[in-house]
């Protein structure tokens, strides 16, 4: 890398030594141009069996299966996956809500910021290759992929440029980036999915259908999910700007229970539409949270 990985902001050194462990994998079929590790959903030349199909004049006669042949009097030839490297786009919510932060160590900005460095780096680690695109109410800044950690330096460095600003329409934002991203690629989004479930759910889907293999990394803040305040206080709505003055202990108990059908209606949605869902809040180790990516698929 172009300098040390200390002096970034969302990839300090400690972090990513931490890191060297982890492995990403896919559950669907990719397409790339690239022979790496992954499975693809084109046909080529390695060790994983796909299917069987007629030989045709001009195919490799090692290709054929002479055990089929002598069973069935069939020439037919063995296909395999092509191997390939993921691409992965990384989709980062930057609207206003993100910057809220209680007593925890740290906003939902600032979390999603090191997360979303943290899978950058593990994916170029691994060999393959990666892009960072941000968005509120529309997509925002779109970074070139880097299959490099040289490459990775203005991702990094855009990071920490954000300044969190506007509503979040997620509905809206996935489905433009389902016309972006051409072919099937792996695609992280992280946001607090603050809006209707059933219009982040499209926009979900709208990826999903596109044959892209899907993870969501929902980022709250521990105090939305427990709510532990008691008393009078002020309510500002961030995206907004609007404040109310309640107390808690009128509305705790509705306000607990609508937060865990929230968070149901999101996971179940997210499983029926074929995305990989995972909430974090703003205190979770990210190597712990990473780990939950390798091993929830």
């Amino acid at each position: 890398m172009a300098k040390k990985p200390d002096t970034y902001k969302y990839l300090p050194s400690a972090i990513a030594d931490h890191l060297g462990d982890l492995q990403i994998s896919v559950s669907k079929r990719m397409d790339s141009g690239l022979q790496g590790q992954h499975r693809s959903s084109t046909f080529g030349s390695s060790v994983e069996f796909a299917e069987y199909r007629e030989y045709m004049q001009g195919d490799p006669i090692e290709r054929i299966d002479w055990n089929v042949y002598a069973r069935t009097d069939r020439y037919v030839i063995r296909r395999f996956h092509d191997e390939v490297n993921i691409r992965s786009n990384i989709l980062l919510d930057t609207s206003e809500s993100m910057s809220f932060q209680s007593a925890g160590p740290m906003s939902k900005m600032d979390y999603s910021c090191h997360l979303a460095g943290a899978l950058m780096y593990v994916m170029i680690n691994q060999g393959d290759s990666t892009s960072l695109t941000t968005f509120d109410d529309d997509l925002g800044k779109m970074y070139e992929p880097a299959a490099t950690l040289g490459g990775l330096r203005p991702m990094l460095k855009g990071l920490e440029e954000i300044a969190p600003k506007g509503e979040s329409n997620i509905e809206q934002a996935l489905a433009k980036a389902t016309e972006f991203f051409r072919g099937r690629s792996m695609v992280v989004v992280i946001s607090d999915l603050l809006q209707d479930p059933r219009q982040t759910l499209k926009g979900i889907g709208s990826l999903c259908y596109a044959g892209h293999d899907v993870t969501v990394f929902h980022v709250l803040d521990s105090d939305e999910i427990r709510l532990p305040q008691d008393g009078l206080i002020e309510v500002e709505f961030l995206e907004t700007s609007r404040k109310m003055n309640v107390d808690i202990d009128d509305f705790r108990d509705l306000y607990l229970q609508r937060i865990r059908q929230y968070l149901d209606d999101l996971r179940i949605g997210c499983a029926n539409e074929g995305a990989n869902y995972i909430l974090v809040d703003t205190s979770t180790d990210l190597h712990d949270a990473l780990l939950r990516r390798t091993t929830s698929r």
